[in-house]
């Protein structure tokens, strides 16, 4: 990009460095300098990218989990959710490979309907979004040390109308879901 490209809204990093780390994401401080040249620092939540499935059976009922957030102290019910690895040959990969992790069933087929920034004022994380179909109970979960999850399956109509009515709490399973309604 040259300068004549860059965007005047744009800031400039003068140095970065990492305020805090623990498994699964990273506290970043910069020091930044604004369009009018104000020297300050900003901080944010560097996160890895991760994969969000609106995973269906074979009869039409979606997959959801059932899962324990200490951050607002009760159980939410989502859509598979998990972060990308390095070992992961692409995003379709990290996206069979989080399903069967998370809640034991396998997919037949997985496809991209969407990316987002959720968070972009305080956080990096884009969330990619996979249609999932047949999906099928097959194994195991295969939990993280720090995960409590319960599958349970729903019609889907039952879990639209309760994104609607504010049920569902979840804002990547909210988005989800409505990107799906819409497309």
């Amino acid at each position: 990009m040259t300068d004549e490209d860059a965007d005047e809204l744009a800031w400039e990093t003068t140095s970065r460095s990492v305020a805090y780390e623990c498994p699964g994401f990273e506290i970043v401080h910069e020091e930044v300098r604004l369009p009018d040249g104000t020297p300050t620092d900003f901080d944010y939540l560097a996160d890895d990218p991760a994969v969000v499935l609106l995973a269906f059976t074979p009869d039409g009922e979606v997959v959801l989990v059932e899962e324990w957030r200490q951050a607002v102290g009760r159980v939410n019910r989502g859509l598979p959710a998990g972060g990308v690895e390095s070992e992961d040959a692409d995003l379709a990969a990290a996206a069979h490979r989080e399903l069967r992790e998370e809640t034991g069933y396998e997919a037949d087929s997985v496809e991209k309907f969407g990316g987002f920034e959720p968070t972009n004022g305080v956080a990096d994380a884009v969330h990619h979004y996979f249609l999932a179909e047949g999906c099928r109970p097959t194994g195991e979960q295969d939990l993280d040390f720090d995960e409590s999850i319960r599958v349970t399956t729903t019609p889907y109509e039952d879990l639209l109308e309760d994104v609607r009515s504010g049920e569902v709490r979840d804002g990547r399973t909210a988005l989800g879901v409505l990107n799906y309604e819409l497309g």
